[in-house]
């Protein structure tokens, strides 16, 4: 009996659909709107209650972070604080949010870019701290014009074979480009 729950766990976590960053995340306790895309994540484990994430995010390779231990030894208590992303929002590569904050709706967040305060609507922040650098209408508006005179890919990078691979790099050497 014993080997046959085991051979129909197997079976079953085979068959059964992969659970997503985004599910185990859900179940953890933070609010995730539709429409979402974690890549490597990592939200706070001990507050997750305390992170309301809405539609349209995408987030890559960055750290959400709800609490603050510094006072832990000498108040006894670590600062928590609430972290509320709006929606229509891209969270670059390695940035780190911090509690306490609200990143509005239409919002590009630069990589490596540290939130420790509010970031209002339509804007385009980098930096650490992050600042606003311009307006998210204002940026995409410039790529778009951009977009017209620049190299284009229309193979996904995870199709591109190694000419592919190389002819886009010889495009690049001298101006920037877009990938679908």
């Amino acid at each position: 009996m014993n080997y046959f729950k085991f051979f129909l766990k197997k079976i079953l976590k085979f068959l059964l659909p992969k659970e997503t960053e985004i599910d185990i995340y859900r179940k953890r306790g933070v609010q995730i709107g539709t429409n979402c895309a974690f890549y490597n994540v990592s939200i706070d484990h001990c507050f997750p209650h305390l992170i309301k994430i809405g539609n349209n995010v995408t987030i890559t390779h960055s750290s959400l972070i709800a609490h603050d231990a510094s006072t832990k030894r000498e108040l006894g208590y670590s600062r928590v604080g609430v972290i509320n992303i709006g929606n229509n929002v891209f969270i670059g590569w390695g940035c780190i949010i911090l509690g306490n904050t609200h990143i509005g709706n239409n919002v590009i967040i630069g990589a490596g870019s540290i939130i420790n305060k509010n970031i209002p609507d339509n804007s385009v922040v980098a930096g650490n701290p992050a600042k606003v650098i311009c307006t998210y209408d204002y940026y995409i508006q410039k790529h778009k014009e951009l977009f017209k005179s620049s190299p284009i890919s229309n193979i996904p990078f995870s199709e591109k074979n190694q000419k592919d691979k190389e002819s886009q790099f010889k495009q690049l050497l001298t101006q920037e480009g877009y990938d679908l």
